[in-house]
């Protein structure tokens, strides 16, 4: 199904000019390649080479004999290597010229351009990682926050493939305990111990079922979520955004309408990615330019995991006022209703009253705390308890759980009916396949392009 006997070669580092770039050369032909193009100073030849080891010297065109750059070339031989295959590293200057140049003599000596995400998909093949591991591997590289970093990490160190494990050794042991029954039906398995078999299926449904409940949560950390400010024009929207921000994003003055699109930055509250949205103004408007910029509000809204609906504080309630607030709680989406400008004056501040209005000032800094650790309590509400602190972060996860947790309660609906082993046998069986798929005990070609799409080239 994969090919491993061919050596893919490809640049490791992102483009652009940097002090060090890395070619990467993996599979069987890799070190005869690093022969054909590598000379040290002394001429010493890389035959029985020291695994790990830098070694200075130069890359030179086998054709012109030139010197394309100075380097330091590692072997690392297999299977102590990312791959578990004879890997080499070159490690030359990081511009684009010296990096295509050794790229190309690494093709022209026997090698082909690496697939993106073919060197850890090797990893995986080559049982240096398993599936989950891999899939770690791109969520580190793509990490927004230190929470999700130190999520990646667990991962890539085995955390969730040791929890899955551990509760795939537990339906194996049930399972081998239900096919001997089947195996040797004169020895019928006594109803008394069909109930201890339950109660071990019940307690491994408990604990699948907190790692599909945690999804929740890591998909939070892993993608962010949007947050949107929308409110009447003037009102102080751009002038938070910048505040949250702590920088000067979106224009703001005094005359209304001055925002015409949405402006989105990245926002780091307490761990939590997240996307902050400044959006026009929501009123009437005759000009198409408002109007598209009001749509695109409109657009954002729907899209939000948050509305932060701004309200003027020194101009008083307003129908208008009302009338959106009651149509943004009919988009069933959590809503943060904060009175902004309280420090220029509150009229009519009777009508500010109850804990549903959050009072701020952008301008001066006042409330904000407050209203991070607002958006963070909605957001994150009640953390879902997982051993460890362990959450999934993929819907492939989750949906490999919800199935495998599916079968674990058909298994204990048939315990309950007290139908024969072999129905209780075979949901426990796919059950244990659908556990298999997540960590790539089992898989199929098309799981593993669809995971490995993601990545970049060289990785």
């Amino acid at each position: 199904m994969f090919d491993l006997t061919d050596t893919i070669s490809a640049i490791s580092t992102p483009p652009g000019e940097g002090g060090i770039g890395i070619v990467r050369v993996s599979g069987p032909a890799s070190i005869s390649i690093a022969k054909k193009i590598f000379t040290t100073p002394k001429g010493e030849s890389l035959n029985g080479v020291e695994s790990h080891k830098l070694i200075h010297g130069y890359i030179k065109d086998p054709d012109t004999r030139k010197n394309i750059d100075e380097v330091l070339l590692a072997v690392m031989h297999s299977p102590k290597s990312f791959t578990g295959e004879d890997v080499v590293e070159i490690s030359c200057h990081g511009g684009s010229l010296p990096l295509n140049k050794i790229l190309s003599l690494t093709i022209k000596s026997g090698a082909r351009l690496a697939e993106p995400g073919e060197f850890t998909k090797r990893a995986f093949l080559n049982g240096r990682l398993n599936l989950l591991q891999a899939e770690a591997v791109i969520d580190i590289i793509k990490s927004k926050s230190d929470t999700a970093l130190e999520s990646a990490m667990n991962q890539l160190q085995g955390g969730l493939a040791k929890q899955i494990a551990s509760i795939r050794n537990k339906l194996i042991d049930i399972l081998a305990e239900i096919e001997t029954d089947i195996d040797f039906p004169e020895e019928d398995i006594e109803f008394k111990n069909k109930l201890e078999f339950k109660k071990g299926l019940e307690s491994v449904l408990t604990e699948i079922g907190q790692l599909v409940d945690s999804y929740r949560y890591g998909k939070i950390y892993r993608e962010g979520v949007s947050v949107v400010i929308a409110g009447r024009p003037n009102v102080g929207k751009s002038s938070l955004m910048n505040a949250l921000l702590n920088e000067e994003r979106a224009i703001v003055t005094s005359i209304p309408g001055t925002t015409r699109d949405t402006i989105e930055e990245g926002l780091n509250i307490n761990g939590l990615t997240i996307k902050i949205v400044d959006t026009a103004g929501i009123r009437e408007s005759e000009g198409f330019v408002e109007q598209e910029g009001i749509k695109r509000t409109q657009k954002a809204i729907e899209g939000a995991g948050l509305i932060i609906f701004l309200l003027d504080g020194s101009e008083g309630l307003r129908e208008k006022d009302k009338d959106l607030i009651k149509e943004i709680k009919q988009k069933n989406k959590p809503v943060i209703i904060a009175i902004n400008k309280i420090d220029v004056g509150n009229k009519n501040s009777s009508e500010w009253t109850g804990g549903e209005f959050l009072k701020i000032s952008a301008l001066k800094n006042i409330g904000l705390d407050e209203l991070r650790n607002k958006i963070f309590d909605i957001i994150y509400n009640g953390h879902c308890k997982t051993p460890e602190g362990i959450f999934i972060t993929r819907e492939r996860h989750r949906e490999r759980l919800s199935k495998a947790h599916d079968s674990l309660s058909k298994a204990v609906n048939a315990i309950n009916q007290n139908l024969s082993s072999e129905f209780i046998a075979a949901d426990l069986r796919l059950s244990l396949e659908s556990l298999g798929e997540i960590t790539g005990e089992t898989y199929s070609e098309d799981v593993l392009n669809r995971i490995f799409q993601e990545f970049c080239i060289g990785k």
